[in-house]
């Protein structure tokens, strides 16, 4: 009996310190206990809930633009400039959700397609919460950053969610075409000026990238995840790269795009420094074959300032509810237009004139010969011991 008692004193001791330690996990704007307790002792008490304030509210699903560059990522986060933090803030602001959905989003069924990382920025996101029937819009985007806008709210199922939803993302990846110029040239930023790409070497850029498609093992093209890990293994529809053209400040760039059903934690950044490392020439296509594999190799990772959540796509949840008389698909079509200025405006312009007055790319390039792109000895171990990182952790 007393060795019974010592063990259940044991359990309730274990319980009660997880209990503490999912307590002090929780974002500051969830813990009403402590609120409430507060007020209490102050003699504050919340006002009576009077029916007629109740605005019902419908799952939908908003259109997101943003340029990512002074934000430290899309996720919320306690003290950190994010954009949901923006969001949320103009949208308690119109009443478009509750004073306890602010504090706690998942109340309003919020839902990122995907989640961006520091300084990245997404032309077209896409989110699911519940919202008011009645919107303006104008009103709303008037009391956002003009480095956020949000171009169309619809109406979608009840169980819609706008990550498990999901089919595909597409991201795109702006950089100088200098990027690409052979490893033994020396570059400045004058050479960044005047460098143009040959149609043989765009050719080898496109031949480069197309090593990637379909499903294959990307366990190096991210952290803590070891080749045996199920969820390392990716599909990558197409990954291509546009014709070269020119910035404001006549800089030759170029946009490499990649389709996938879902990324990891920078694997599309490190898919790029890959890929430039081989045209450029400080290792070979073999280097990506090994990559592949089991071994576990030491790889770049490009900048960050290039890379954009273009668009995200739904065609799965389109063709089965889209033409239902009740909802419409997720193309926004109508909102193109907007959408392209604003991408342009906001977010091109940004990657190009950042590229010419900080040359990052040029400065990433002199770090290349530093890569052996060769194992990691002594780290297979480590990693494979390590919880892997949340899907979508580029997005």
């Amino acid at each position: 009996m007393e060795r019974q008692a010592q063990k259940e004193a044991e359990d309730e001791s274990v319980k009660e310190a997880n209990r503490l330690k999912r307590t002090l996990k929780r974002k500051k704007w969830v813990d009403w206990h402590a609120q409430d307790a507060e007020d209490a002792a102050n003699g504050i008490k919340r006002a009576p809930f009077d029916p007629a304030d109740r605005i019902k509210r419908k799952k939908s699903a908003i259109l997101l633009s943003y340029c990512g560059a002074n934000y430290y990522g899309m996720q919320r986060n306690p003290g950190m400039q994010t954009i949901e933090e923006e969001l949320f803030k103009a949208m308690l602001k119109h009443n478009w959700i509750t004073e306890d959905s602010f504090k706690q989003v998942q109340i309003a069924s919020f839902q990122r397609a995907a989640r961006t990382d520091k300084g990245v920025s997404a032309a077209r996101q896409v989110c699911s919460i519940k919202l008011p029937d009645e919107l303006d819009l104008v009103a709303f985007n008037k009391d956002l950053p003009e480095t956020i806008r949000l171009f169309g709210v619809e109406r979608v199922t009840k169980g819609f969610n706008a990550k498990e939803q999901c089919n595909a993302r597409t991201y795109t990846y702006t950089l100088p075409s200098i990027a690409f110029a052979g490893c033994n040239e020396q570059q400045n930023q004058q050479d960044q000026a005047t460098f143009r790409l040959t149609p043989a070497l765009h050719e080898q850029i496109c031949e480069t990238l197309k090593l990637y498609e379909g499903t294959k093992n990307f366990h190096n093209f991210t952290s803590k995840k070891n080749f045996l890990d199920p969820s390392a293994k990716r599909f990558i529809m197409s990954f291509t790269s546009s014709a070269p053209f020119h910035s404001p400040q006549g800089i030759e760039f170029v946009t490499l795009q990649v389709k996938g059903q879902s990324f990891m934690l920078h694997q599309i950044r490190k898919m790029v420094g890959l890929a430039i490392a081989i045209v450029r020439g400080n290792t070979t296509r073999i280097t990506l074959e090994r990559a592949l594999t089991e071994e576990r190799l030491d790889l770049p990772m490009a900048p960050g300032l290039g890379l954009v959540l273009d668009t995200v796509h739904y065609e799965r949840y389109n063709d089965r509810y889209g033409k239902d008389g009740i909802h419409k698909p997720l193309t926004w079509s109508v909102q193109e237009q907007q959408v392209t200025q604003f991408i342009e405006l906001h977010i091109y312009s940004n990657i190009y004139r950042t590229e010419a007055e900080q040359c990052n790319m040029l400065d990433w390039l002199s770090t290349l010969h530093f890569h052996s792109y060769d194992t990691r000895r002594g780290d297979e171990e480590k990693k494979s011991n390590e919880d892997g990182e949340e899907d979508d952790g580029e997005e």
